[in-house]
């Protein structure tokens, strides 16, 4: 890292849990710009004229652009300085956002999207880099790790609730407007609070394996989104996924042979940095695609206003913030395969608990089972999230904290584009051949369970309610399948857990990377490994 003074170390330690605080304010207004948009979709629509495809876009271009530059923004906040990265990128956040709430096309509202992900990318990552560079006692870095692990919950949760609202009284260009006073509190508190860290000389410039990872996980991102609706066997799909696929080998060749690279690829001969990361992906991809089809269950066969259906996502933010920060004491008694493994069957138990319509059909019932996977995550992404950014060098934190949010990312998007064609084409198979409907209205009728409920709206009568009946009847059936795919994910992500994720910190040599071989201070070395049980 860059000099730092005595007195600037002592003056870094007291402002610590202000740092903190600071930074869970960044990461929230990223959380909520995830998921605030989806309450929006419908008035876009009337007051834009966009689309199905432009909409897609809308949504589907800031997780593209935001993911493919986690690596390199974090790179760079590591070569440039974290404060500054962070500091730049809710700027540009913040521009955008306003930016986007005065489109008045979709095409430019599909640019100012593009747009805040490039900011996106420069704030998520940062924020991690900087809380691991400010915390150096292990312990009280696993406790802020786990109140910013709550916090992204929160934020992602906040988002259907504060977007119902918004639009229902201002309109949807306010959830975009929303974001610049955050933003512009944020870099006041930044100036203020947190520390401007960099590790120059251990942080290279890596043009070609930036470009490389940037192509690679673009066409791979966007060959999955489209995947569910237009074929996995077609051209549109599987071409970028190839292509993406390609480009991440050349990365990952270039890396390995770079002497000086972006992301050094020995980083994942540590099971504690591996592992973790494989167990992070398993596990995101199963609840985002379970979130999903929560959400069109709780709107479409329960008839929840989209305020409502926000409401009900409200207690998974509510299990993480009483998990997350409780998680690093318990990993403390019991080891971090444990508590990982502890969570991760929560997740199992209340995900399938979600496919069954008797539980999820009670708010009751609904609302503790939305709970109890809450804790289960919060058990779960805290030790995970310090046992990635534990095993690795303070002076790449950067890069640490991209790898764990890409991963996080591109779990999410495969998730939700696998379960989506699960989901889909059973409920297809399910809805059969509907010779009761007209034949001009069949098409529509089997397509997915918002044309069906249109459809039997639009027939009204006998028919009209046979067709509701058969839509509620294959919905169900189709949640049951998905769900149990779900499960069989988050199964996966305990074996890996269990069989590859070690359980306590030892000593350990420091890693022998040339340039952290001289730069690593003795807080590194004491968290290189850990040991199974």
């Amino acid at each position: 890292m860059g000099a730092t003074t005595a007195a600037d170390a002592e003056r870094i330690h007291a402002r610590r849990w202000w740092t903190l605080l600071t930074l869970c304010l960044c990461i929230t207004v990223i959380g909520v710009d995830n998921t605030i948009l989806n309450v929006a979709l419908p008035s876009i629509v009337r007051d834009l004229n966009a689309s199905g495809s432009e909409l897609e876009l809308i949504v589907d271009a800031y997780t593209i652009v935001f993911a493919c530059l986690l690596l390199s923004a974090g790179s760079l906040g590591d070569r440039y300085g974290r404060r500054r990265a962070l500091m730049l990128g809710l700027v540009w956040f913040g521009l955008w956002s306003a930016i986007a709430s005065m489109a008045r096309t979709p095409t430019e509202l599909i640019a100012a999207r593009c747009m805040m992900g490039i900011g996106g990318a420069f704030i998520f990552p940062t924020t991690l880099s900087i809380l691991t560079n400010t915390f150096h006692d292990a312990r009280e870095r696993a406790q802020a790790i786990g109140v910013w692990a709550g916090v992204s919950g929160v934020g992602i949760a906040l988002g259907p609730l504060v977007g119902g609202l918004l639009v229902e009284h201002f309109g949807w260009g306010s959830v975009f407007l929303v974001n610049v006073p955050i933003c512009i509190v944020a870099l006041v508190m930044c100036t203020a609070f947190v520390p401007d860290t960099s590790a120059r000389e251990d942080s290279p410039l890596d043009p070609i394996g930036a470009v490389l990872s940037i192509l690679g996980l673009a066409l791979l991102l966007y060959g999955v989104i489209e995947g569910p609706d237009h074929g996995w066997g077609s051209a549109r799909v599987m071409g970028p996924i190839g292509l993406g696929v390609v480009f991440l080998v050349g990365f990952g060749f270039w890396e390995a042979h770079n002497p000086r690279p972006m992301l050094d690829l020995r980083f994942f001969k540590n099971p504690r940095f591996s592992a973790a990361s494989a167990t992070i992906t398993l596990t995101f991809a199963a609840s985002f695609g379970a979130t999903f089809l929560m959400t069109q269950y709780f709107q479409f066969l329960l008839g929840y206003s989209p305020l409502k259906a926000g409401l009900m996502i409200t207690p998974v933010a509510v299990g993480m913030i009483v998990g997350s920060p409780f998680a690093p004491g318990v990993v403390n008694r019991f080891g971090t395969k444990r508590v990982v493994m502890f969570g991760l069957t929560l997740i199992a138990v209340s995900t399938a608990c979600s496919g069954s319509d008797a539980i999820m059909s009670s708010f009751g019932g609904g609302m503790l089972t939305r709970l109890l996977m809450g804790i289960g995550f919060g058990f779960t992404t805290a030790p995970v999230t310090e046992s990635i950014m534990g095993s690795l060098p303070r002076t790449r934190a950067g890069v640490g904290s991209a790898v764990n949010d890409t991963t996080r990312q591109t779990g999410g998007a495969v998730g939700v584009a696998v379960m989506g064609t699960v989901f889909a084409a059973t409920y297809r198979a399910n809805m059969g051949q509907l010779l009761f409907v007209p034949a001009a209205s069949r098409a529509a009728a089997r397509e997915s369970i918002g044309t069906s409920l249109a459809t039997a709206g639009h027939l009204g009568g006998a028919t009209g309610q046979q067709l509701l009946a058969e839509a509620h009847a294959a919905f169900l059936t189709a949640m049951r399948l998905t769900y149990g795919v779900a499960v069989c994910i988050v199964l996966i992500a305990v074996f890996v857990a269990w069989r590859f994720l070690p359980a306590r910190a030892v000593v350990a040599p420091a890693p022998s990377y040339e340039r952290e071989a001289a730069v690593a201070t003795s807080a590194d070395l004491v968290e290189g490994l850990e040991i199974a049980d």
